[in-house]
């Protein structure tokens, strides 16, 4: 698998793996919500180009996991800054609903947190849906 920046040149590829992992998402991001059911292609072409401006601008950082020839989007990967107290950043991550009988989820997370400790300025990053769940995470006041 690759890791790089996302943008708006990945909205194809990228609309064919959230579509294949519809239900999937909305069970990591957004339960009991409908998203990302009824995403357009012209939708997910803004939503990856705001993540390109965020990437940009340093605000957060949001990757496409690739296929090594980059023919095929395999997931992605988001930082992003968090009020939550002891955390100085959130990370979440997701792969296509094809590629987790493969063991790609794991082996995307295992690799990410080894890079995020080695290579990242962060001292404490969540990790909600891998070291906390989601409940528990979403439960957690912003700090003051």
């Amino acid at each position: 698998m690759r890791l790089r920046p996302l943008t708006i040149h990945d909205a194809v590829r990228d609309f064919a793996a959230v579509m294949e992992s519809e239900e999937r998402l909305r069970t990591i991001y957004d339960p009991g919500g409908t998203w990302p059911s009824g995403l357009t292609l012209e939708q997910n072409i803004i939503e990856l180009g705001w993540h390109q401006t965020e990437f940009q601008l340093r605000t957060s950082f949001a990757y496409t996991v690739t296929s090594l020839d980059e023919r095929e989007v395999l997931g992605c990967l988001y930082l992003y800054p968090t009020a939550k107290p002891g955390y100085d950043a959130v990370v979440t991550m997701w792969v296509r609903q094809s590629r987790v009988g493969e063991g790609l989820d794991e082996h995307l997370f295992e690799t990410v947190e080894r890079w995020i400790a080695e290579c990242w300025p962060l001292t404490s990053p969540g990790y909600p849906g891998r070291r906390i769940s989601f409940e528990d995470w979403r439960a957690l006041p912003p700090a003051k």
